[in-house]
């Protein structure tokens, strides 16, 4: 097992690489939050990623590197899963009101957990088909759980106006962009330079009501 002297040193090595500064206890919370999801993890199988060290950078350094382009007073995760990349984001970015969203009721078990563990103000979890999510938000993120055109259909009126739409991909999604439905606008696509992955791994796709652009 990896020691977290070991860990802290990667990760802090990585938010460097990501050019980001964050608060000072953002780093040992985050560390607080990995430790929580291996344990976790080896009862309840919550990710297949099973190396502490490959997680700092698969879960926690890959959902950091979209922390520049997080906007607004309000964010929705929707399928995060063990709470990727929104608890990370929460802890990076303190003060802003975090919805975790998943269908499977022992990831939101683990995510209610974490928030009462972690002591995460603001961050609430729910067990929910996304389309069934009420309220509107100024950011909305997705950890590639489905295609951009599924995504939007079943949670597009979640996105406040004027709000940014942050879906996270590997390879750039090229067919999945012509199926965008028409009430939705690209509003860029940024490579992500995750440290510890290679070149052109990880992909940034912004969107935003077409109205708004």
């Amino acid at each position: 097992m990896t020691d977290r002297s070991a860990l802290q040193i990667q990760l802090e090595k990585g938010i460097a690489g990501l050019g980001l500064a964050l608060p000072a206890e953002a780093v040992p919370r985050l560390l607080d939050y990995l430790a929580l999801l291996e344990r976790w993890n080896a009862a309840y199988n919550l990710t297949a990623i099973r190396d502490p060290a490959e997680m700092v950078t698969r879960h926690l350094l890959d959902s950091l590197a979209i922390l520049p382009h997080v906007r607004g007073e309000t964010l929705a995760d929707l399928g995060t899963g063990p709470g990727l990349p929104g608890i990370p984001l929460a802890i990076a970015a303190p003060g802003r009101q975090v919805l975790l969203v998943d269908s499977n009721g022992k990831k939101v078990r683990f995510l209610r957990e974490a928030i009462r563990a972690l002591k995460l103000e603001g961050v609430r979890a729910v067990q929910s088909r996304v389309e069934e999510v009420e309220g509107q938000f100024d950011c909305i993120t997705a950890r590639a759980f489905a295609s951009l055109a599924d995504m939007l259909a079943w949670g597009g009126h979640l996105l406040a106006p004027g709000g940014v739409w942050l879906a996270m991909k590997g390879k750039t999604p090229d067919e999945e962009l012509a199926a965008v439905p028409p009430a939705f606008a690209l509003h860029g696509i940024h490579a992500l330079t995750v440290p510890g992955l290679g070149p052109a791994e990880r992909h940034l796709v912004i969107l935003e009501r077409a109205n708004a652009v």
